[in-house]
């Protein structure tokens, strides 16, 4: 028997300035829930931002045992912070780091907000940094652990959150991302119903410029953002079926059950959802009624590795493909790796985003290519690019 209980907890801010902003013409218009409140909209698309150097910062969490293996997770959410503040840092403490399950369900009991919300990307937190520990303690990667892996590489698609739709740069954007391996790719909507007619006509020729450009060598996904309703997400498959896409995300509220049940009943492209839903309860009607296609449930928001895992052999018997929400890459990427490719096809990665998000880490995993290679290193293998740090910040210790 191993013995390694849990016996700190810290949750740090990295901290550096970086020389420009990843952005400089500021951020694209997306579709949103609250758009619906925006009767028609003028101007450019994104504003622009200030020139010159900016604060970047990262938050991770590291837990230490009694056994001297230290895990860590990250970029973490804000989110977390209050919580493990609050006293759920402190409940580990005395803990056997390696009952993941146990401690997993106890922090799940703790709170009766647990099953959502920032409690739950709390556990998540927690839960993947335990993932790590294991993983440091005996020397193999996480996607080791949950039952090894058959393949080599994990094919990525890229996720093109960031991109402007102005004339020529949809087409310039799939076609390079083409060229780069990737064989999907997914795309945002500027505009919902509160855009009208006009919004409705740029989402339909934002299917129609991307598939024009790449052909039928590319599969193409689009998504909405909890952003749309029932009859405008119906007209708009109704005049972009023909060209094929291959998941239409998130157009409803993860509670609007019964309009999903009713847009699938009228479309044959397929549906997609499920980054917030963070609860195997709130996964199992969109199983059992046969509402969706592909399950996007994140590790960092749904519980981390070890209910992503739950949720995959809940998915399998429905034929319900699980490619995890691309909020980090780590822990998704690990279990992903660890799955049927019929499960598990392939990872979210947001091209514009995922450099940045792991600035503080040495070779973080990256498609070339079009797919990623499985990770070596122990645990997540995260470790930091230490020239790269000009301050470390305690948020929270226990311990």
């Amino acid at each position: 028997m191993i013995d390694a209980r849990i016996s700190s907890v810290r949750v740090f801010e990295l901290v550096t300035t970086l020389p420009e902003d990843p952005f400089p013409r500021g951020f694209p218009r997306q579709s949103r829930p609250a758009s619906v409140y925006e009767s028609c909209h003028v101007g450019p698309e994104g504003r622009p931002t200030p020139g010159g150097s900016r604060r970047k910062t990262s938050l991770y969490l590291e837990i230490g045992t009694t056994a001297g293996v230290t895990g860590r997770y990250g970029p973490i959410d804000r989110e977390a912070v209050a919580p493990l503040a609050e006293g759920m840092a402190a409940s580990l403490l005395g803990l056997d780091a390696l009952a993941h399950s146990y401690i997993w369900d106890l922090l799940q009991r703790g709170n009766r907000h647990s099953r959502h919300g920032q409690h739950k990307i709390a556990i998540s937190a927690v839960d993947n940094a335990l993932w790590d520990v294991r993983g440091r303690m005996f020397g193999a990667p996480v996607w080791q652990l949950l039952g090894g892996s058959g393949r080599a590489r994990i094919p990525a698609y890229a996720s093109t959150l960031g991109t402007f739709h102005d004339d020529g740069e949809v087409e310039r954007t799939a076609a390079e991302l083409m060229d780069e391996g990737y064989t999907a790719q997914k795309w945002f909507f500027a505009d919902g119903p509160g855009q009208g007619a006009d919004g409705m006509d740029r989402n339909v020729a934002l299917a129609e410029r991307a598939r024009s450009a790449v052909g039928d060598r590319c599969a193409l996904m689009f998504d909405a953002f909890m952003s749309w309703d029932l009859a405008y997400a119906r007209q708009w498959c109704r005049r972009v079926e023909r060209l094929r896409p291959d998941w239409l995300e998130e157009p409803f509220p993860p509670g609007a059950v019964p309009a999903y049940a009713q847009l699938r009943s009228s479309t044959a492209i397929p549906l997609a959802m499920g980054e917030h839903l963070y609860d195997r309860h709130d996964v199992l009607p969109f199983l059992q009624q046969g509402l969706i296609d592909v399950l996007q449930a994140d590790p960092e928001w749904c519980g981390g590795v070890t209910d992503l895992v739950r949720m995959c052999a809940m998915a399998e018997p429905f034929g319900v493909a699980v490619i995890p929400h691309g909020h980090g890459i780590h822990a998704a990427l690990h279990v992903v790796a660890s799955q049927s490719p019929e499960v598990c096809p392939r990872v979210e990665y947001l091209v514009h985003h995922m450099p940045e998000r792991h600035h503080f880490e040495a070779d973080p995993p990256a498609p070339k290519g079009g797919t990623i290679v499985l990770p070596a290193r122990p645990g997540f293998g995260i470790e930091f690019a230490e020239e790269r740090i000009e301050a470390r910040v305690d948020l929270v210790t226990a311990g």
